[in-house]
């Protein structure tokens, strides 16, 4: 029984895309509030997913806000035998920095961010439990809001020692070359914009100071003659 919309929505997508990804085997996903981050059973496999995009509601001061900074942690298990997998889940909370009570809250995301996040799950479990070639994962560059320093203090995952606030060396070569495309940011193009603007209105006021001061000349070489 789901606790929650969001689970509920991670579930239902899991089971969707694991219908089509693994047809033959049969796999669950479980919330596991209580897992701990490479702490494995024999034969578990474990996947970080260290930038999600999602939405926290402070359930005392009614306070909200966006972070790009959710931890979502996976722990993997396939039995080849009994053609059978599981996976246990863990989403990250943060603290209310508004209020301050000590009350972590979770975080809900849209579906489209979830079924982003179950591919990058369905990546790392064709990698790790078969062996397989998972293609590339699905790193969120343009939809991710740009939310500031993040707050390690008010940060579960931090508290926990997991460093995942500073963007990995893969996010930032995506970035790059999401940027270097042509896909920038409003706010980058706009400003782009404006330099170009600014050298040519200064390139026309140059040009017409240099006319004026040649017709100043002109007019004074006449003068004297």
């Amino acid at each position: 029984m789901c606790t929650s919309l969001t689970t509920c929505e991670w579930k239902k997508v899991f089971y969707e895309k694991m219908e089509v990804a693994k047809p033959a085997d049969s796999w669950e996903l479980i919330i596991d509030p209580k897992l701990k981050p490479n702490e494995l059973a024999p034969g578990w496999k474990q996947y970080l997913e260290q930038h999600a995009s999602g939405r926290f509601h402070c359930s005392w001061c009614w306070h909200t806000w966006q972070s790009a900074h959710v931890v979502i942690l996976f722990h993997m298990h396939l039995d080849r035998a009994q053609r059978a997998g599981s996976v246990r889940m863990r989403v990250f909370k943060q603290l209310c920095y508004e209020c301050g009570t000590a009350r972590l809250d979770e975080s809900s995301m849209l579906e489209e961010n979830i079924e982003s996040l179950v591919d990058n799950l369905i990546t790392s479990l064709r990698e790790q439990c078969y062996d397989e070639d998972g293609g590339q994962y699905r790193i969120h560059v343009a939809s991710r809001p740009d939310s500031g320093l993040h707050r390690s203090e008010f940060c579960e995952a931090c508290q926990e020692g997991i460093v995942h606030w500073k963007p990995s060396e893969k996010l930032l070569e995506e970035e790059a070359t999401y940027t270097f495309s042509g896909a920038s940011k409003p706010g980058a193009r706009e400003g782009s914009g404006y330099n170009f603007f600014s050298l040519r209105w200064c390139l026309f006021w140059a040009f017409l100071c240099l006319l004026i001061a040649l017709l100043q000349f002109s007019f004074r070489s006449s003068a004297f003659f």
